[in-house]
């Protein structure tokens, strides 16, 4: 991809109306676009970095043996007034009239409609536990929408759902998302932490949020500052370990606003590892046994022939929420420097060539690298713009690639000059630098 026929519209200066980082920086390399309030088109540069995104995701619910499905983003209101929740959810959810004057929404969530594909399909204990998930638009009409797409009224999301026959079954489930949405995030090169939160309008007597630290977040959490030394790393999934997990996070006092409470903080948590800070919500699950499957009777067959409605939770990363996160965790706005994860740039490399276009044999040595990265499954532009070399690292540092190779003089026989973004350059062979690609490649 030249750079010159990419849709990337780059903007000089931050846009008036954007107010945090994130906004900012997505309307001006143009990775969105607003088209109504809360509701945003995704252009090219976002919308790699939100698949990269929902890849990993994908990757990580598949680990803990989720199944995949898609389920509509309209539904009928027949089963919103099954669950009783049609009445109750509120305002923000969009309610419409198809043609037949049917009551339909535009789904806000997914509790009714996968369990009424559950109780259609499954009868028996025999076929438990089912763990299936989702990744599509939804739509909550928020009062006022701000900030982008990081309180938008259209968003990306993945939703999965946990069906199991027993309250002890259902919490291993439980913690099978909660080790997931761990890994996930940790792949993502976020510090997210699970903090006991409200089970708002989804219900339960379970449920974390997970959390990452910004200044621009709405929730306000307080936690013991020893959480951030934990590590998930070589968590297996048998249920003593993922009980074990949870519970070395649960030890330390983490929790949002909604569940703060002072005398609990100040007698749990020691005044020099006391956390008050905000921070952004990029995952949310709950528990909530039989509150959906009980009003839409969606039982199975037990041994003896008894039936029982089974247990069930739910579990929500915000996939487009968290190209905004990202953005919030990783970008210096003083210094326009953007440092996506390796995992999830918009592209991995950058080829800049500082050379007269008449000359055929530089052109070649161009394409062939070129050709070269991406043959080993290396995302690589290049820049053929006229722009001077300090404008073009600029551009790429704003866009946040975090390779670029300069071709001019510094880059002579066997030698080419190799730059990671904010570090200085250094003068390597194709072969160390498809080394080191290859193995960034590799660990994410």
């Amino acid at each position: 991809m030249y750079i010159s026929k990419a849709f990337i519209p780059i903007l000089k200066n931050n846009p008036s109306e954007a107010k945090i980082k994130s906004h900012q920086l997505m309307l001006r390399v143009g990775m969105i676009k607003q088209s109504s309030a809360g509701i945003y088109s995704w252009l090219p540069l976002g919308f790699k970095v939100m698949k990269k995104i929902e890849k990993i995701v994908r990757e990580e619910q598949n680990k803990i043996g989720a199944q995949e499905i898609l389920m509509p983003t309209i539904q009928s209101s027949e089963i919103w007034k099954e669950s009783g929740r049609y009445d109750d959810y509120g305002d923000e959810m969009l309610r419409i009239k198809d043609r037949q004057n049917r009551e339909m929404l535009y789904g806000p969530t997914n509790e009714e409609l996968v369990t009424d594909i559950f109780r259609s399909s499954i009868k028996s204990y025999k076929s438990l536990p089912q763990l299936l998930y989702h990744i599509q638009w939804k739509f909550r009409d928020e009062v006022r929408p701000r900030f982008g797409i990081m309180r938008c009224r259209e968003f990306y999301m993945k939703d999965a759902y946990s069906f199991d026959v027993s309250d002890e079954d259902a919490v291993y489930s439980y913690n099978k998302f909660f080790l997931s949405y761990l890994k996930t995030f940790k792949r993502l090169d976020l510090t997210a932490i699970p903090m006991a939160a409200d089970t708002g309008p989804i219900g339960g007597n379970l449920s974390h949020e997970f959390v990452i630290l910004a200044e621009t977040g709405e929730s306000k959490i307080f936690t013991d500052k020893r959480i951030f030394d934990l590590d998930s790393a070589g968590s297996v999934i048998d249920r003593k370990s993922l009980e074990d997990l949870r519970k070395k996070y649960e030890q330390f006092y983490s929790v949002t606003d909604e569940k703060f409470n002072k005398e609990e903080f100040e007698k749990e948590v020691l005044e020099e590892n006391r956390l008050i800070t905000k921070g952004i919500e990029v995952g949310h699950i709950f528990y909530f046994g039989d509150k959906y499957s009980k009003p839409l009777n969606a039982a199975v067959d037990l041994p003896g022939g008894k039936k029982d409605f089974v247990k069930m939770g739910s579990y929500g990363i915000g996939v487009s929420r968290l190209v905004g996160a990202i953005i919030e965790a990783k970008y210096d706005d003083k210094e326009e420097i953007m440092k996506w994860p390796f995992s999830v740039a918009p592209y991995e490399l950058a080829i800049i060539p500082m050379i007269n276009k008449n000359e055929t044999s530089a052109l070649d040595k161009v394409t062939n690298i070129f050709k070269h990265f991406e043959s080993i499954n290396i995302d690589t532009i290049i820049d053929d713009t006229d722009e001077n070399l300090s404008s073009k690292i600029k551009k790429f540092n704003l866009i946040g690639v975090p390779y670029q190779i300069i071709i001019g003089k510094k880059s002579e026989g066997d030698l080419l000059e190799f730059k990671e973004t904010g570090k200085d350059p250094q003068n390597l062979t194709i072969d160390q630098i498809t080394k080191i690609l290859t193995e960034l490649k590799a660990k994410n």
